[in-house]
């Protein structure tokens, strides 16, 4: 989508035309930045929330959000200079603005949370049905992979590689909030979400509408390299440490391993997945 911009700042490329809105306008008289003391209960309240609203922070993720036509964005909690960044995207959402100082947001979001100015409470994107996938191109399969760093990065991986869903069990699984939402920056405005109560069910599904369903383990009788692919594709990842569960292997086509050239024969989830995907989008390609 093409956006008019106005002129650049030569040393820092930023746009250095002010916005068409004034952000302080938004902020309430009076008002005090929250101290610290706020952080845990800021954080106790973050998983009630996250049911019927999400935290979204970061640059690119925020940025994203306020892009996509999927997302209902509720509010902008951003200081003074990240609101002059995100200028364009807040003039296209229409998005409520709260501009506030860098301690009030520490105190809003998760310990450590890289945030970069901005926080963005949203309502959360609604999951795909299995049914409503078009049975042409690749899907992933995650297997109670827990971690939201590992998940967000596959969800950034996934944006980019053009997978068109990712199923995931509706227990043992993160939020895609927060944490997530930061790791996957802005992939998760890219990629559908299928979430299912039954992993086996669902592969079952995915078999029956045409999807060769390989998993990636590590014992695999053969090299993903070598193995024969054919679209639609569903690739089935499973937890670090545990792999994949008896029944998500039994309900493979396919069970395939990576073979790594160097010493270290093994990668953590999210980077086998970038690999994996890049050999299964070669493949398919050919």
């Amino acid at each position: 989508m093409t956006r008019k911009s106005g002129p650049r700042d030569p040393k820092s490329g930023v746009n250095s035309q002010k916005p068409a809105f004034s952000p302080r306008s938004n902020a309430p008289k009076g008002s005090k930045p929250v101290g610290r003391p706020a952080r845990e209960r800021a954080e106790s309240s973050f998983a009630a929330k996250s049911k019927d609203m999400v935290l979204i922070f970061g640059y690119h993720s925020v940025r994203e959000a306020l892009r996509s036509r999927r997302r209902k964005n509720i509010r902008l909690i951003v200081t003074d200079s990240a609101a002059e960044r995100l200028a364009p995207e807040i003039a296209q959402s229409k998005v409520e603005v709260r501009i506030v100082s860098n301690e009030e947001i520490l105190a809003r979001v998760p310990r450590d949370a890289v945030h970069q100015g901005m926080l963005l409470e949203a309502r959360p994107l609604e999951d795909m049905d299995l049914s409503e996938l078009s049975g042409k191109g690749i899907v992933l399969v995650l297997d109670q992979v827990t971690d939201p760093h590992n998940v967000g990065a596959i969800v950034r991986t996934a944006a980019a590689f053009n997978v068109e869903a990712i199923v995931t069990t509706e227990r043992h699984s993160p939020e895609m909030t927060g944490i997530l939402a930061k790791s996957a920056s802005g992939g998760l405005e890219h990629v559908a979400i299928a979430s299912v109560v039954n992993l086996a069910r669902a592969l079952n599904e995915l078999g029956d509408m045409g999807y060769q369903r390989v998993g990636l383990d590590s014992e695999g009788p053969q090299d993903l390299a070598q193995t024969v692919l054919s679209r639609p594709v569903a690739l089935v990842l499973g937890a670090e440490g545990k792999g994949l569960r008896r029944l998500s292997r039994e309900n493979c086509d396919v069970l395939a391993r990576l073979d790594m050239p160097g010493a270290i024969k093994s990668l953590n989830v999210s980077n086998a997945c970038a690999v994996a995907l890049s050999i299964v989008h070669q493949k398919l390609s050919i």
